[in-house]
């Protein structure tokens, strides 16, 4: 195999995954059920965490041109972060850290908004693709993913990780703290109880 042909494999095997997430968004935007989006979001997101990984390890990438063509206009992605917005309503703005490694701040963030940035990131790089520059396409989504949309994916990740867990265990706490009540009662009747 020559090398030409494995990156040629690569920024295929990339751009099907990002084509997969920007399919799989819009129509999940599309449901309005907005447990299901937390649930289905999740695992979109790490599937193109993944593909930003792959592209992160890689040696830098470099454009064919030195400056980029025009890969014509960004889609209008409002609809559907409105559609995130409404469905995520009480759960859409979390708080991370900025920069681990910096100052750390704590700042707040949008799980709607960050999500339409990183389809609007992902597809732009695919519009280079379609259009036969593959260079262009790769040293996009690599160069958008250190400076940008792998920070927000990573964010929107912990945010959805943080509500599912909050759901899972904060609700079987309640139920075992309802057992715990219940058993109490029981042992205070028998005369068993704490004195």
């Amino acid at each position: 195999m020559t090398a030409e042909f494995e990156l040629d494999e690569f920024a295929q095997q990339i751009a099907d995954q990002i084509e997969s997430f920007l399919v799989a968004v819009q129509a999940i935007a599309q449901e309005n059920d907005g447990s299901r989006a937390i649930s289905l979001l999740l695992l979109e997101i790490s599937q193109v965490l993944l593909a930003g990984a792959r592209l992160g390890v890689q040696a830098d990438f470099t454009p064919a041109e030195e400056f980029q063509p025009d890969a014509g206009p960004d889609p209008d992605l409002d609809a559907l972060r409105l559609r995130f917005a409404r469905m995520l309503d009480g759960v859409d703005v979390y708080s991370e850290v900025f920069d681990t490694y910096g100052d750390v701040e704590v700042v707040s963030s949008v799980i709607s908004d960050d999500v339409t940035s990183i389809a609007t990131a992902l597809a732009h790089g695919l519009r280079h693709f379609r259009a036969g520059r593959v260079a262009e396409a790769l040293w996009w989504w690599q160069f958008s993913y250190v400076a940008s949309w792998g920070s927000e994916a990573s964010g929107v990740l912990r945010a959805l990780q943080s509500i599912l867990t909050h759901d899972r265990l904060d609700t079987d706490f309640e139920v075992e703290q309802e057992h715990v009540a219940a058993a109490g009662e029981m042992l205070e009747e028998t005369g068993s109880g704490p004195r």
